[in-house]
């Protein structure tokens, strides 16, 4: 029976994908520099038809003003396998220099698949094996099972923009399972493979690697503890250098990867982010203001201010719940505070949000909602309006008959209640009230649903053309925000002392 209660779910989910695969991507037909497909394409075409030395580099085969790459060497791979499978259908797909801005239906159907085949290997049965080993009912499995299949951000950025997210992330989960059975030397494996795949996974690094120390002070730091540690450092060693294997030759391949990873010079944010710095910058104009110098070093600051508390606890206390949580608030901290930071890099919250849906269904969805919303701006370029407003509904709908998410607004449902109990000393009349909880949410869609309808059906005044874009962020970043607040106090008051070795909980 769980089996096919699981099969079914996945093909609803397989299903929403493909149909949402069906839309326009990311800057088609929109010379010269097309959009995120072309950049995956070009990518191909590069690592297919270039030595490796000359993948990350400037030349007359590789200019680095068009999409050059700017993901770390597994991304590289991918694209080389995915551009030796273009080449043998079509090699026009993927001739050097003349195949730019390359475009056709077949070969739209052949991207697309990539997508679908590498969320299949490696995001999919990640999510079902999570799911299994849930402490709960077959029936609740399942529902989480679908519930997280169906979170819409995901799908609309990798199957409509067009990215492979579903790979890093998928990667990063494999490392979440392994830790949550003890197996940290493979769960650090898998990590360092999500990590050299997509460098925004440094989002999820420091709770790993926090979580892994605390475990290592358990086991005494100068006995047992070392050796673990040994064994954990030398996986780590040992997986980084078989990625950078070919760039390791040479110290100026190596600073290139990097410069190209960590592009500083592109300044605080590029377009409208759903952060603390770009909704300051309504306000108060950080980038002319402020050298970039100082702009790097208050954003490190800040990021780092935000992420120490969840830090800290969690190597003092690393158990399972906490390490999810943690990879929550340091996310959502790297999201709100740091330099260079991408709409679509919400989605490295959303993942870790997604492992608390069963625990905290109210404020799951509400902040899962939100990351979608967030995005609407660069859904709305990409023509992807209805798919957004399809995937979004359906979301909101299953999660409300799975989880009635709506209704758990008590204290104890939103692990408040040690919190509460703290305030209580001090203000005995404090509480959290569940008829405002749930006008807030309802205000809170509200003002989704508003925003969203004048986005594509009113005209800004000349004034103001950023007017909706600017206002969704601001929205947006106000409600994460809260979130970080929210997360941050649930971890913190956090008393439960499960073991490491537990399964998920």
């Amino acid at each position: 029976m769980e089996g096919a209660m699981t099969a079914v779910a996945v093909l609803l989910a397989l299903t929403v994908r493909w149909a949402v695969s069906l839309y326009p991507y990311s800057g088609a037909r929109k010379p010269p520099m097309y959009g995120d497909y072309e950049a995956q394409r070009h990518w191909q075409e590069v690592t297919l038809n270039l030595p490796t030395h000359q993948w990350y580099f400037n030349s007359t085969g590789n200019d680095l003003l068009y999409w050059g790459l700017d993901y770390p060497p597994l991304t590289a791979y991918h694209s080389l396998l995915c551009g030796y499978i273009a080449r043998a259908i079509n090699p026009d797909w993927v001739t050097l220099t003349s195949s730019r801005g390359y475009e056709s239906p077949q070969h739209k159907l052949f991207m697309r698949a990539t997508v679908l085949v590498a969320d299949l290997i490696i995001y999919i049965p990640a999510v079902i094996l999570y799911c299994s080993y849930l402490k709960e009912t077959t029936k609740r499995k399942m529902m989480s099972l679908l519930c997280i299949l169906l979170y819409p951000g995901l799908i609309l950025v990798d199957y409509g923009h067009f990215q492979y997210n579903s790979v890093s992330l998928g990667l990063a989960l494999w490392g979440v399972i392994a830790l949550s059975r003890g197996w940290d030397a493979l769960g650090s494996l898998a990590f360092c493979f999500a990590l050299n795949y997509k460098q925004m996974e440094l989002y999820h690094s420091l709770p790993f690697f926090c979580y892994l120390l605390g475990k290592s002070f358990r086991k005494g730091i100068i006995g047992w503890g070392f050796l673990y540690l040994l064994k954990i450092g030398a996986t780590v060693v040992g997986t980084f250098a078989l990625c950078w294997m070919p760039f390791l030759t040479d110290g100026e391949q190596i600073f290139q990867v990097l410069r190209r990873l960590f592009p500083v010079g592109r300044g605080l944010f590029e377009d409208k982010v759903a952060n603390v710095w770009c909704s300051l910058s309504v306000l108060f104009k950080i980038k002319t203001v402020l050298s970039a110098e100082n702009q790097l070093h208050i954003s490190f600051a800040c990021t780092l201010l935000g992420l120490l508390p969840t830090c800290l606890k969690l190597t003092m206390n690393p158990t399972l719940r906490g390490f999810k949580l943690s990879m929550v608030n340091c996310a959502l901290s790297f999201f709100l505070f740091s330099f260079q930071v991408h709409e679509k890099s919400i989605l490295l919250v959303s993942l870790p949000v997604c492992f608390l849906l069963g625990e905290l269904p109210l404020m799951s969805t509400w902040f899962l909602l939100t990351s979608t919303f967030s995005m609407l701006p660069l859904l709305l370029k990409d023509g992807l309006l209805v798919a957004y407003i399809i995937t979004t509904l359906a979301f909101l709908l299953v999660t409300a008959a799975c989880l009635s998410f709506h209704e758990k607004t008590s204290e104890d449902a939103l692990k408040l209640k040690g919190f509460c109990v703290s305030i209580r000393r001090c203000v005995s009349w404090f509480t959290v009230p569940g008829s405002l909880l749930r006008l807030l949410l309802f205000l809170s869609l509200s003002t989704m649903a508003v925003l969203t309808v004048g986005s594509c059906a009113l005209t800004p005044p000349p004034a103001l053309p950023d007017l909706f874009p600017v206002l969704i962020s601001s929205v947006s970043c106000a409600h994460f925000l809260m979130f970080f607040l929210y997360f941050n106090i649930v971890h913190l008051w956090d008393r439960t002392n499960e073991q490491s070795k537990q399964k998920i909980s």
